[in-house]
Parts: C-alpha cells; sequence; structure tokens
C-alpha cells in the first residue's frame, strides 16, 4: 500500500475556486485502477493550505496516475491559483490487524 500526503499551498482568495477545479480532478483518479482512496482536505485554521490525502495499491498505480493526461491538466490549470511549492509525502505500508 503506499500513501500520499501531498500539501498545497493555495492563494487564500483563490481557495474556494482551487477546490471547484478539483472535482472533476478527484471523481475521475478515483476511477483508477489502484485508486483506494483520493480526497481533497482544505484546512480550516489556514487560508491558504489544502492537502490531498491519497491511498494506491501500488507504486506502480501511483506513477500511471502521476503521468495521466487529467492530472497533467489539473497541473495547468491549478498553477495560478498556488502560492507555493506543493509537498509530497509519499509512505509505503501494509495493511496489519490489531
Amino acid at each position: 500500500m503506499i500513501v500520499v500526503m501531498a500539501k498545497v499551498s493555495v492563494i487564500p482568495e483563490k481557495k474556494q475556486e482551487l477546490l471547484e477545479l478539483a472535482k472533476p480532478v478527484i471523481e475521475t483518479t478515483r476511477k483508477e485502477e489502484g485508486c483506494v482512496s483520493y480526497v481533497l482536505l482544505d484546512n480550516p485554521y489556514d487560508p491558504g493550505g489544502c492537502m490531498f490525502v491519497e491511498e494506491w495499491t501500488d507504486l506502480a498505480s501511483l506513477q500511471k496516475h502521476a503521468a495521466a493526461p487529467h492530472i497533467a491538466e489539473w497541473r495547468k490549470q491549478s498553477r495560478e491559483l498556488l502560492s507555493g511549492k506543493n509537498v509530497l509525502t509519499i509512505y509505503q505500508g501494509e495493511e496489519v490487524k490489531l
């Protein structure tokens, strides 16, 4: 299992626009092979903060997602709404029962 946490820094006045722009990207991504979950969280304590939290079955699925046309389009369309660089953290783990 691969877990991705991608912090997104958005221009505070553009946050709602970014959240709306992300809806079709999220819908399309959730249909991708290997996608277990894919959400965009709004940070209510940071006017310019959002985070994608993703779970993938394997690294190959994540790599295919990163190269998908809808992700390239998302990067292009969201560029003007961002205030800084995204910070991407990827974890590899395994499901366990406690």
